[in-house]
């Protein structure tokens, strides 16, 4: 059992790319880490023996997010063995790397990006509603393809449009409990799920659309997940943050 008084923050999606990166940064700044994955269990022991290596406190704990028994059970894994809940980071989620148009979307790619990306999101926006710590702090993921509205992104973006609302009432129905709601909504990011299905031209067309002209870094959306978790964040509150360069 972990001191009681170490802030713990649950990271879903946690075992590569940007949830790892946010997994070992939130490590670095102090929180007990419940490394959350669907089917990679030896990539998310490594980001926890990472961590572990550095010092740290970390657990890796199965579950897919769309289903709410594993969910509630991720949150019993976590109060377990740490003693509490005090961060939840939804970054699980997927993204077809064929990018169909709307016209092109078949029922069950429909079904499961909304299963993940919206109903595993509500999951966890559920459970935590009742584990959180007086003061904790959530981080919901979205996207920028929602100003951009790129071909291709329509059913992901509609998902991510249905995170932004549900972060936004949340965060009203939390008064009295000091717990923040808000979502990043991170560009073009250099992890597998992005690169995946592109050729290298799109890859570096993309990487030239905003004014800093690269490729996000999963650290570049770990440390705006770390300002909202932090005490820094502490006044933001039911609010998507476009971390993406400058790209729209």
């Amino acid at each position: 059992m972990n001191s009681s008084q170490q802030q713990v923050a649950i990271v879903t999606g946690a075992s590569r790319g940007i949830g790892a990166a946010i997994a070992q940064r939130l490590a670095r700044d102090g929180y007990a880490v419940v490394v959350n994955y669907a089917g990679n269990a030896a990539e998310a022991h490594e980001v926890v023996r990472a961590i572990e290596g550095q010092g740290g406190a970390a657990l890796a704990v199965q579950a897919d997010v769309a289903d709410p028994a594993a969910v509630q059970a991720l949150f019993d894994s976590a109060v377990a063995r740490f003693g509490r809940v005090d961060v939840l980071v939804n970054n699980a989620g997927i993204m077809p790397s064929s990018l169909p148009t709307v016209a092109e979307t078949d029922d069950q790619t429909f079904d499961r990006l909304f299963a993940v990306n919206v109903k595993g999101t509500f999951n966890t926006l559920r459970a935590a509603a009742g584990c959180l710590q007086h003061g904790g702090r959530i981080v919901n993921f979205s996207t920028s393809v929602i100003g951009l509205g790129l071909p291709g992104y329509a059913v992901y973006g509609a998902t991510k449009g249905a995170v932004e609302v549900l972060t936004n009432i949340m965060a009203k129905e939390l008064r009295g409990k000091n717990i923040t709601v808000n979502a990043i909504a991170p560009g073009p990011t250099a992890t597998d799920l992005f690169l995946n299905g592109k050729t290298e031209e799109t890859v570096q067309r993309m990487a030239k659309m905003a004014p800093l002209e690269r490729l996000g870094t999963p650290d570049d959306i770990a440390a705006a997940v770390a300002f909202l978790a932090g005490p820094d964040g502490g006044w933001i509150n039911g609010q998507t943050l476009r971390a993406n360069g400058g790209v729209v």
